[in-house]
């Protein structure tokens, strides 16, 4: 006879079926919803620290638990105040959010109080029988982290065998009757990857593909070989162009992530589908995107962490203060143009763009306001014969997202001669938000760095 099943494990695996769920709220937001306080139109949650992988990019440095994460009916409360606020989305992430027991009371709570529910996942875990229980508590996405061919996807996630897993669980969703897509890291190695892997990806069966760059923050931040430099956007590009309109072809919806892009050539293929064929419109971290993390701190942007981002702790103030009064979740509100610096400060989309992804800038020169990963700006550096490069100044501390500090060398694109001439301009670090909350900051030696994940 085989060894009792303890109850919570059993409630990981199946809840009652339930014949009828409400309807999914709408995601979309208006021009009515944008304000002082504009409505979150996505959660991205945190669940658990908890994971079963090491992988060399994760921001939070996943591996156990926080020893303060929320219990269950604190993260159902959590979930009550999430629908109040008007969320559409609650996308749980992690670690591995499967992991907890509560999984799927979670999920099932998320779409009795209406919003549509998803997850993020490496897949490792996700058998067809959680699949199937997933799909009765009410979850409607499930999107599977694939970075490249095997051997690349298997070497950045620190897990041998990983790649097969992902692919096992994509197979395991479709099969529960879950609509399926992919997310992609775009690191120095895995830009060749991407034609054949799409084709492993259409034949797995996705609906959707995410494409994001790897960020210089938590584990991600102390493999600087791992991270695309700037001069290789522009060729790089060229290749996912192309690759939109195979995704179209077969029916794929194509999704940039908030850090690509940014008003090259390909700007309106790539936000087809996200913006009618328009172009970016800026950093959406507590304007659009509300960030959770597992022990309940609530911030503006779900890949960053520290006090620069925490707006507090849910515990202590409620959701709907927090999201209308913290300054740390209302920054990207109130940030104008004057806020940007260095080569963002004179582009032409200064205004509209305000330095793309704060989750790039940030952790990558100690404060938001100039972005090298741009494909706009690595075009005009290649028409003026330069290129940019990214190099470590200091290391990242052990932390959940600690970032180093960087320095952007900008020379000529002719090796020899950038050999020879040494740098045309360099942008090193400024003072964080911690010391100039808003403006273009001060140059400062990294030595001297005061931030949230200061490596001092």
């Amino acid at each position: 006879m085989g060894k009792p099943t303890h109850p919570r494990h059993a409630a990981r695996r199946h809840l009652p079926i339930v014949d009828r769920l409400p309807p999914a709220r709408d995601r979309s937001f208006t021009a009515d919803d944008l304000g002082p306080a504009p409505r979150p139109a996505i959660a991205v949650w945190e669940f658990t620290l908890a994971c079963d992988h090491r992988c060399l990019h994760c921001g939070p440095r996943a591996a156990q638990p926080r020893p303060d994460e929320l219990d269950t009916d604190e993260a159902l409360r959590l979930v009550d105040e999430l629908a109040e606020l008007g969320v559409g989305e609650v996308a749980l992430i992690g670690g591995e959010a499967y992991l907890r027991d509560d999984f799927l009371a979670v999920v099932r709570r998320i779409r009795e109080r209406g919003m549509t529910s998803s997850i993020v996942t490496a897949g490792w875990g996700l058998s067809l029988e959680l699949c199937h229980a997933a799909k009765q508590a009410g979850l409607l996405f499930v999107s599977v982290s694939i970075d490249g061919l095997e051997a690349h996807h298997d070497h950045v996630r620190n897990k041998p065998g990983s790649w097969q897993r992902a692919l096992a669980a994509i197979a395991n969703a479709r099969a529960a009757g879950l609509r399926v897509g992919a997310n992609t890291q775009i690191n120095a190695l895995t830009g060749p990857d991407l034609a054949p892997l799409l084709d492993t990806l259409s034949d797995a069966g996705v609906v959707a593909w995410q494409l994001q760059f790897t960020m210089v923050h938590g584990n991600g931040a102390d493999h600087p070989e791992l991270i695309l430099q700037p001069y290789m956007i522009p060729e790089l590009f060229r290749e996912i162009d192309r690759l939109i309109d195979v995704c179209r072809v077969r029916g794929i919806k194509f999704l940039p992530g908030n850090n690509i892009g940014y008003f090259g050539p390909s700007e309106q293929k790539l936000r087809m589908l996200q913006r009618g064929g328009g172009h970016y419109g800026g950093c959406t971290a507590g304007v659009v995107t509300l960030g959770i993390e597992s022990n309940g701190e609530i911030k503006s942007c779900p890949s960053l962490g520290g006090p620069t981002n925490q707006g507090g702790s849910w515990r202590e103030h409620g959701l709907r203060m927090l999201w209308d009064r913290s300054p740390e979740i209302a920054y990207i509100r109130r940030r104008t143009i004057d806020d940007l610096w260095g080569f963002c400060r004179t582009c032409y989309y200064a205004d509209v763009c305000r330095a793309g992804c704060t989750a790039t800038s940030e952790p990558l020169l100690g404060r938001p306001g100039n972005n090298p990963f741009c494909h706009h700006r690595a075009l005009e550096m290649e028409r003026a014969g330069m290129r940019e490069r990214i190099e470590l100044c200091s290391a990242a501390p052990d932390i959940p997202f600690g970032n180093g500090l960087w320095r952007v060398i900008r020379e000529s694109a002719d090796p020899e001669i950038a050999a020879r001439e040494g740098p045309v301009a360099v942008e090193g670090p400024r003072s964080s938000r911690l010391v100039h909350a808003y403006g273009p900051g001060e140059d400062v030696d990294p030595a001297d760095f005061v931030g949230p994940s200061s490596p001092r």
